[in-house]
């Protein structure tokens, strides 16, 4: 999408196909973010509301991807508000080469948030409840600290509120990428160079049990191959630090006042549930819930297991007065 040419409210494209049918009335549009790049947001709408839930993905994760997720929402009665991250899914891509993850800091992320929960904000209904998934919770949670979206609960999956860096201690790793992006060559990929989005494999992976639900994605992005993205850069591993150090010292983060439900996977390769459970203990009143079983992707997992997490989130929708069951 040409950033001269897009209409900040004009139709988006999304994928409809067997493996992406969105529940009827959801429209993609493209809104305008920082610097006036094109972003990509859809809306469910519920038939009769009885709240509202802006759902963001991790890093990688298209809106298609969540297509499941939002059913089943909207299927409890909430409207929901859904949106690709700049630099990945129909969002304007921030390298020449579409298939870097790149970033520059966050507050370009969280900029882009507030815009597009302020363009929404007449179609989204209180309770308002905030999900967020991997880099998506994190960068959740630090729009919940700068108080902005007028959320009334949130639960995070996953969140990155620590990463795992594997081989490479995390001081390394966070040394050479502050020092590569100062250097000017934060555009290039992290050790491990490129990868092969059209490629990976489900046994290599390990994001999820639920090989139907991993297939699926797969199949979402061979059908529209513009959704894919591959390595993150040194770029956006500084940025990530500097996301998650954050949360961890900000003394805004003490002052979120709603109800917080962390939930981290037990069998976790990506993030720390270490850092998880610490920046859960600096928000009054927070739980942090490990997911028995679970690989990083909780809501992707296999019925079992993301039967945990709405557990969870029905019982915190409840909580501030959606009056929400789960349907049937």
């Amino acid at each position: 999408m040409d950033a001269k040419t897009f209409e900040t409210g004009a139709d988006a494209p999304l994928l409809a196909t067997a493996d992406c049918a969105f529940p009827p009335g959801t429209r993609a549009i493209w809104y305008e973010g920082v610097g006036g790049l094109p972003m990509r947001a859809a809306f469910a709408p519920a038939e009769q509301p009885r709240g509202s839930v802006v759902l963001s993905g991790g890093r990688t994760e298209p809106i298609e991807k969540y297509v499941e997720v939002v059913g089943e929402l909207v299927a409890r009665g909430f409207s929901v508000l859904i949106h690709d991250w700049r630099g990945q899914g129909r969002s304007a891509r921030l390298l020449g080469d579409r298939l870097k993850g790149h970033a520059a800091g966050y507050d370009d992320f969280i900029e882009d948030f507030r815009r597009l929960v302020a363009q929404f904000d007449d179609r989204l209904p209180h309770p308002r409840i905030a999900v967020g998934h991997s880099m998506g919770g994190c960068l959740t949670l630090t729009a919940l600290a700068k108080q902005i979206g007028g959320f009334d609960a949130a639960i995070l999956s996953a969140p990155m509120l620590g990463l795992n860096t594997g081989q490479i201690p995390p001081w390394l790793a966070r040394s050479m990428s502050k020092g590569l992006a100062a250097l000017g060559r934060g555009g290039g990929y992290i050790l491990g160079g490129a990868t092969d989005p059209y490629t990976t494999t489900f046994e290599a992976d390990q994001l999820t049990h639920d090989r139907a639900r991993y297939d699926r994605t797969r199949r979402q992005i061979l059908a529209d191959r513009d959704l894919a993205l591959g390595a993150p850069t040194w770029g956006w591993l500084a940025s990530a630090f500097r996301a998650v150090d954050w949360l961890h010292t900000a003394p805004e983060v003490t002052r979120i006042h709603i109800p917080l439900v962390v939930m981290g996977a037990e069998l976790e390769r990506l993030v720390s549930n270490a850092d998880q459970r610490t920046v859960t203990a600096r928000v009054p009143g927070a739980r942090y819930v490990e997911v028995k079983g679970a690989f990083h992707e909780i809501l992707m997992e296999t019925d079992d297991i993301r039967a945990q997490f709405w557990r969870e989130f029905d019982a915190l929708a409840e909580q501030v007065g959606a009056g929400s069951k789960p349907p049937g």
